[in-house]
């Protein structure tokens, strides 16, 4: 199988996730919040593995906009906890780099796997155009 950068990452970034869900459950006994960090924190991953599989670039772009989705959702977790003073200054600082890369780089694969045809970009006035 070719390297693929979002799988790689969006696995690497999952375990760091339920590495921190350990950390948070154990060490600062939370729970509730800890817990959705765990669902959408390891939903990426498992999204864009779905995506390699897809029957049709629809569905494969849908496959990845959920996972951009379930990026999004981690992001604010990791935000909650830090704000809440659940997840200290080193920790936040940590892992936020990690979920900001995985959203860029899902925005961009969602932008050119839209602007594809025929296996080209399909550019207007500089910008990537959807074919919708």
């Amino acid at each position: 199988m070719r390297e693929s950068i979002i799988r790689d990452k969006s696995f690497a970034f999952a375990l760091r996730v339920v590495k921190l869900y350990r950390f948070l459950q154990r060490e600062k006994r939370e729970y509730i919040l800890s817990k959705q960090l765990l669902r959408s924190g390891t939903a990426i991953g498992a999204l864009v593995r779905e995506a390699e599989q897809a029957e049709s670039r629809a569905d494969f772009i849908h496959k990845m906009a959920i996972a951009l989705k379930e990026a999004n959702e981690t992001d604010y977790w990791i935000e909650l906890l830090y704000q809440s003073e659940t997840l200290d200054e080193k920790g936040f600082y940590s892992i936020k780099p990690d979920i900001t890369e995985l959203i860029k780089l899902l925005t961009s694969i969602i932008k050119t796997s839209r602007g594809m045809n025929n296996g080209e970009l399909k550019m207007e006035n500089g910008d990537i155009k959807d074919e919708e």
